[in-house]
């Protein structure tokens, strides 16, 4: 079965990792094309100048952590709005893509900029069958009823995390501590080690049996097929004559 496209929203650097860092890393090994797609700069973050324009170099090694594509929305951080040029930048990055499942804040936050990029996503992506919300430190109500196991995935997303250093020292809310909090948490209420939570708009599942890969052959055994194809020495070949 192919893999799928998955592309990530946030409105600044960081909010991906925090959100769905150990999903798209699940993703990402289990063959899935990720993209994620930062709408800002966090230009109006915590830090200096300096640290403030280290963000695209830390934003840029995180996705990396993670194995997936970047790309910049291109807007200015606290001024998002789910307007039409908001929405059709989205669209344009679900077409190019190919995305058919995407995750996005959930759309209750006190940060004007998560509901604003959870509400345009919900209309770039009205045609698709799965969009999930994940959750942000800043969210105010959250339902999940998704979970991801991501018990093998923890270190490469405290990793992420950690390529975000200018935040990530001027900030409680993305201590490794509260970061396996939270994971540990999720992973209770799913009944499994640690993971991520997600509260779906729309998830359909797919239930095709997938593909068994056939196993690769070495070149002895692809040499004893031939063999079986060829006529046995002193056997008539019939040659077809045109007529």
């Amino acid at each position: 079965m192919a893999g799928r496209s998955v592309l990530a929203i946030g409105a600044h650097p960081d909010d991906i990792e925090l959100g769905c860092g150990g999903a798209l890393l699940a993703h990402a090994a289990a063959g899935d094309a990720v993209t994620m797609l930062v709408l800002t700069g966090g230009e109006n973050g915590p830090g200096t100048r300096a640290q403030v324009t280290g963000r695209w170099a830390e934003q840029r090694t995180a996705a990396a952590t993670l194995g997936a594509t970047l790309r910049w929305g291109g807007l200015r951080d606290c001024t998002l709005t789910p307007d039409a040029g908001t929405v059709r930048l989205l669209e344009d990055a679900i077409d190019q893509t190919g995305a058919d499942q995407v995750y996005v804040h959930a759309p209750d936050d006190s940060h004007q900029d998560h509901r604003a990029a959870a509400a345009a996503t919900l209309a770039a992506a009205r045609r698709l069958s799965r969009v999930l919300h994940y959750q942000s430190p800043s969210t105010l109500s959250f339902t999940p009823s998704v979970f991801i196991d991501v018990t093998a995935h923890l270190t490469g997303k405290l990793a992420a995390l950690a390529a975000h250093a200018s935040q990530v020292e001027l900030s409680a809310m993305v201590e490794p501590d509260a970061v396996l909090a939270s994971a540990r948490h999720w992973g209770a209420q799913a009944r499994i080690g640690y993971a991520e939570a997600f509260a779906p708009t729309r998830i359909v599942l797919d239930l095709a049996p997938a593909r068994p890969r056939p196993a690769p052959r070495s070149a002895v055994e692809e040499h004893l097929e031939l063999l079986t194809t060829l006529p046995s020495p002193g056997s008539a070949v019939r040659v077809p004559v045109a007529p």
